[in-house]
Order: C-alpha cells, then sequence, then structure tokens
C-alpha cells in the first residue's frame, strides 16, 4: 500500500509510519518545514530505516497552496494512494477556563485539526485507489458530545467538528470502496499524551495500521471509533 501520513515527524503519526513500514508498505510523509523535515530524517538514520519506502513531502496542512503543489506532484509521479492519515493536530489552551480563553487558540486549533484535514482530502481525494482504500482521521474522545467535559475547548471542539466531518464523508463516500473512520487513539504516552498516559503510541499505531489493512471487523454504525476498531460515543 501507498499510505500518506501528516505530522509523520513525531508522536502517533511518527509511530504509525514506523509500524505501516515494517509491514512492507510504502509511507508519503507529509512534514510542515525544514525543521520537521529534518526531524524525520535523522530518525530515519538513527533508526536504520528503509529509506527507498519513504518519500518526504514539503507540505504543511494550513496553506492550501503546499497540498494542491503536493497534489500535482503526486499524480505527476503517478502515484495512487490507498490510504490517508490525518495525523497533524495542536494542543492548546488547555484546562483555560472560557473567561480566560485566547479566542485565537479556537481558531488556530480549527486550522491545523479540521481545516488541514479538509484541504488534505480536496485535493488528495482523486488520488485514492478504486477499491480497498481508506480516509483515517485521528480524532479524540475528547470530541464526544455524550462524555463532554468541561475545558479544552479548543481541541474538544475541533474534534468534535472532525468526526462529523469525518461522518459527511463516509455518507459521500458509501458507494465507492474507500472507508472512512475518525479514530481515538487512545490515551497515550506522547508529547500530547503526557508520560502518566496507560498506553504507548506504538500499541495505538499498531491497531490503526491494522484498521487500515482491514484486519478488523467493525461493527459501528459511526465513523467515530477507537484504534480497536470499537464503536465510540458521539
Amino acid at each position: 500500500m501507498n499510505i500518506f501520513i501528516t505530522g509523520a515527524n513525531r508522536g502517533l503519526g511518527y509511530e504509525i509510519l514506523v509500524e505501516a513500514l515494517q509491514r512492507g508498505h510504502h509511507i508519503y510523509a507529509a512534514l510542515r518545514n525544514e525543521e520537521a523535515v529534518s526531524q524525520l530524517t535523522t530518525l530515519i538514520t538513527q533508526q536504520s530505516m528503509e529509506a527507498s519506502r519513504i518519500t518526504i513531502l514539503l507540505c504543511d496542512v494550513t496553506k492550501e497552496d503546499d497540498i494542491a503543489k503536493t497534489a500535482l506532484q503526486l499524480k505527476r509521479n503517478n502515484v495512487v494512494l490507498h490510504s490517508i492519515v490525518n495525523s497533524a493536530a495542536i494542543l492548546v489552551g488547555r484546562e483555560t477556563a472560557i473567561v480566560d480563553l485566547d479566542i485565537d487558540d479556537v481558531i488556530n486549533s480549527f486550522d491545523v485539526n479540521l481545516f488541514g484535514p479538509m484541504r488534505i482530502v480536496k485535493h488528495l481525494l482523486q488520488l485514492l485507489a478504486q477499491s480497498e482504500s481508506s480516509i483515517i482521521n485521528i480524532s479524540s474522545e475528547a470530541g464526544s458530545i455524550t462524555n463532554a467535559y468541561a475545558g479544552d475547548y479548543p481541541y474538544s471542539l475541533s474534534k468534535c467538528a472532525l468526526n462529523l466531518f469525518s461522518e459527511q464523508l463516509k455518507r459521500w463516500l458509501h458507494a465507492h470502496d474507500t472507508v472512512v473512520w475518525s479514530i481515538h487513539p487512545g490515551w497515550m504516552r506522547t508529547d500530547m499524551g503526557g508520560p502518566s498516559a496507560p498506553l504507548s503510541p506504538q500499541q495505538s499505531a499498531q491497531g490503526i495500521v491494522n484498521i487500515i489493512e482491514r484486519k478488523v471487523a467493525i461493527d459501528s454504525s459511526f465513523a467515530f471509533i477507537n484504534y480497536k476498531g470499537e464503536a465510540m460515543s458521539l
């Protein structure tokens, strides 16, 4: 498979890259700037990864021109994608009361966490394979209305909107062999999740790649599931 991953230089995006690479897939790693490119390049060397199966693309999800150029580059190279993984995300304004909230944090969170995946799908959908393809949006239980909690407004609101976007895509593509999932990856030990999290990002990545490879029987009425393929409460 050819798997396109945003935010592939760190956190869960990087772990999905590693897991998919170990399973023999080719990775198209979309990175936001030269610093991220340098970071991933260093990791590839340090971990002795098979660099020939990793294509690094300079592509900031907040810049539509970047994404359009990336899509054109892939199209010119006759690349067919089998999965698009929208992993790039930010977590800002955490545990901030509404009276103290910086609205710019909300705007920036939507720009990356929602509009980023929308831009990516808008331009790369044309490159998806006609059969057994997938769009994977990395979401969060924080985006559940049923289990809403006070605080984390920028992140939670943007992830809730991402879940709805995933559901809209799922219904639009229902006649095609393209599945759309909005995945809660679990509370992981990453920079975002912190050291106290019970789950390793490697475990989450394994589950997500299993879903991409359609090794998991998923029984869910909606697009919102966890990394094991279990239905999540909207």
